[in-house]
């Protein structure tokens, strides 16, 4: 029995996770909250809790004490906690901190030298620009600096006017002395969609996710043409599609017909997180699951949020109407206004970079959130697996994977582009070198290291192919050739046609044998070296090459 707005009614609360976007050590906290009547989650609500009348968090799917809710969709909704005379021990706090470290894939700070960091930061030097920006986000003078750094304002004067340089000395006590500096970014999931060639949308639940089955609502759909639907409490946070067993009339067989995909929105990967630290795993364990039962990522949404008011959306919406910015993509789009918050969308599917007012959106729903502005990395089929292989794989950090991947594609600058600049053959390079950067942008992407694995692609080499294949290929290989087809694989590696890029890769790989021989042995193997590339480009009809 709970009452929803001063009407009594039958419904037992049942706990379904947490959904606020960024969790904070407050004393109060935003759940999801489904109704249960005759074993069926009737309808479901976002309430803010008190953490301390709540206790602990339950788990997924448990009955939670609530006596009362009331507000409205606009407004948000608030509950009350049911008083029990026993007292339980409260361990919110230390659950929440729990899911705090699980739910931020990685949380950066703005400068290194910390004790307590999270992460270890490799970022370029801080440049004048960043200094006071960030003494005016602080919101305090060059004197009222200079008292709280113990120094004379003359120094902090010279910090700024790019006189002096600025130490990783006086980094460290800047942060010492302002912490809420290494608070300021974060970064974490908000969209993840997954497809399961073998698997069916109840196989997904049990074994992949983990979750009750009776939690889900099945119903039909004619969505990205599968025909049933399992929806987490009925709603689409998350929701698994797939295809319904088909009862042949001839035979009364049940045809069940394999394949689904799993949605976990950005209200689903919250609530998700509640399951995985009950089931005390992270991300990264969860992606290494899913590809153990060949599941491949369809989309995959990193969230950069920006806690400390780092950026400006009316900044940057008056950068890209007054074009000054550098973007890989051609398109972009402008969308909002200054009362309901901008949204900026950089590039078309499969990768988008979108900047937006996630304070103003939040609020526009009812409710709160310590995210001032957000920026995501939106990447569809290849673009995702990328960047999954990069952190699996490579021990690559997801956090210096995002920020890198955004310093490549997308730049801010103070001054105006010029046509000539953008026509560059190196026009990034150009505008980096002569175009003075929009501080907050270039401090945010400072946070990360110099991307270098897009900026400047590894180039394909033999040694590379070799590579792969001796960790991805000869297993394969090895089964083809104790089954007897190994010459038909002989036959289609002689008969097969290179592409030009490989043409030029065997070439070039040929020019280098011959030149580090020549230089082993000292002896001159330029005209042999002409002869033989010569030989080479008759055999493929490039006479002229």
């Amino acid at each position: 029995m709970i009452t929803i707005n001063n009407e009594p009614t039958a419904y037992t609360p049942i706990f379904l996770g947490t959904t606020q976007h960024s969790l904070r050590l407050s004393l109060e906290t935003l759940i999801m909250v489904g109704m249960k009547l005759n074993d069926e989650i009737i309808e479901t609500y976002n309430v803010t809790v008190s953490a301390i009348e709540l206790g602990y968090l339950p788990s997924i799917g448990s009955e939670i004490a609530l006596d009362e809710i009331t507000g409205s969709e606009l407004s948000g909704f608030k509950a009350k906690i049911r008083q029990s005379d026993a007292k339980i021990q409260n361990t919110v706090s230390s659950e929440l901190e729990n899911l705090i470290e699980l739910k931020n894939v990685g949380q950066y700070q703005l400068l290194k030298g910390q004790n307590n960091m999270t992460q270890e930061l490799n970022v370029p030097e801080l440049s004048n620009k960043n200094l006071i920006l960030m003494r005016q986000l602080l919101g305090v003078t060059q004197q009222e600096l200079a008292i709280a750094m113990d120094m004379s304002r003359k120094t902090v004067n010279r910090f700024e006017t790019g006189e002096q340089k600025i130490s990783d000395k006086f980094i460290n006590k800047l942060i010492s002395v302002y912490p809420q500096l290494s608070e300021a970014i974060e970064v974490q999931f908000d969209w993840v969609s997954l497809t399961f060639p073998d698997l069916t949308s109840k196989q997904v639940i049990a074994d992949v996710l983990r979750l009750q089955e009776n939690l889900f609502l099945e119903r039909p759909t004619s969505q990205n043409f599968y025909t049933r639907e399992m929806a987490f409490a009925g709603e689409k946070n998350i929701y698994i599609q797939d295809f319904a067993p088909v009862k042949n009339p001839e035979t009364q067989a049940v045809d069940q017909k394999f394949g689904t995909t799993l949605y976990l929105t950005g209200k689903g990967t919250r609530l998700f997180e509640k399951a995985l630290l009950e089931q005390n795993m992270n991300w990264r364990d969860f992606f290494e699951k899913a590809r153990l039962y060949r599941g491949h990522l369809t989309r995959l949404d990193i969230a950069i949020n920006d806690k400390w008011s780092l950026l400006n959306m009316n900044d940057l919406v008056k950068a890209v109407q007054e074009k000054r910015f550098w973007s890989k993509s051609k398109s972009y789009a402008v969308h909002g206004n200054v009362d309901d918050g901008w949204t900026v969308d950089f590039g078309k599917s499969p990768f988008v970079i979108r900047a937006y007012d996630k304070h103003k959106e939040q609020a526009n729903k009812g409710y709160d959130t310590d995210v001032k502005t957000r920026v995501e990395l939106e990447l569809h089929q290849d673009k995702a697996e990328y960047v999954l292989d990069e952190w699996l794989n490579n021990d690559e950090k997801l956090v210096d994977i995002t920020f890198d991947i955004l310093y490549t594609y997308l730049w801010f600058t103070n001054g105006k582009i010029e046509d000539q600049q953008l026509k560059s053959d190196t026009v990034r390079d150009e505008i980096e070198a002569t175009v003075e950067p929009m501080p907050a942008w270039s401090l945010l992407t400072a946070l990360g290291k110099k991307m270098k694995f897009v900026r400047e692609p590894k180039k394909q080499s033999v040694e590379r192919i070799e590579k792969w294949v001796l960790q991805s290929v000869v297993p394969s290989l090895a089964v083809l050739k104790k089954t007897g087809h190994w010459h038909e694989i002989i036959e289609a590696i002689n008969s097969v046609e290179l592409s030009a890029e490989h043409e030029k890769l065997v070439m070039a790989t040929t020019k280098n044998a011959i030149t580090q021989t020549s230089k082993q042995l000292n002896i001159n193997f330029e005209k042999p070296t002409k002869n033989i590339m010569k030989m080479m480009n008759k055999e493929r009809g490039h006479d002229n090459v």
